[in-house]
């Protein structure tokens, strides 16, 4: 074998692991990865059921019913973004500040009936925080401008339309 010969296969040898190593990366990247969605966006293209997924919208006024099955509370709730509700189903102890008509995120997964069971509930830290990707999302589809003053409550969201460009 030649010199160059030898050159060459080092090269791809060389090119193969890092192929490899990038290829087992980019997997691991991915099984990991957590994309939020809103209520809407999951009832118009509901994801897989084994993919977990970041819920978040406002607590409905009067969704909320708690359970005690075993000593463990089961709660359920919907979720929504003015346009569309998720019902979820938690098993264990909400955070304190949740409340009905506040912001939530809810990590979990939906299921096939389009429900979604959450195994984690984030609730907001004071009356003004609202998740990135619920203001975002509230203002993709109208339904707020922050330079009108603070989000509307869930409650209203219903009977709210969204505000067209210009008037």
């Amino acid at each position: 074998m030649t010199r160059k010969t030898r050159r060459l296969w080092i090269v791809i040898a060389c090119l193969a692991c890092v192929g490899s190593a990038a290829a087992l990366t980019l997997r691991a990247f991915s099984s990991n990865i957590v994309f939020f969605m809103a209520p809407s966006q999951v009832k118009a293209s509901p994801p897989s059921p084994d993919r977990p997924i970041r819920l978040g919208g406002m607590v409905m006024a009067g969704s909320l019913h708690r359970i005690n099955e075993n000593g463990t509370p089961v709660n359920a709730f919907q979720v929504t973004d003015g346009q569309a509700a998720v019902e979820v189903h938690y098993t264990g102890i909400l955070p304190d500040l949740f409340r009905e008509g506040q912001s939530v995120v809810a990590l979990g997964t939906v299921q096939k009936n389009g429900g979604f069971t959450a195994s984690e509930v984030l609730a907001k830290h004071d009356e003004t925080y609202m998740p990135k990707e619920v203001a975002d999302e509230l203002k993709r589809t109208g339904k707020w401008d922050p330079r009108f003053g603070k989000a509307p409550d869930a409650s209203s969201w219903d009977t709210m339309t969204a505000k067209k460009a210009g008037g």
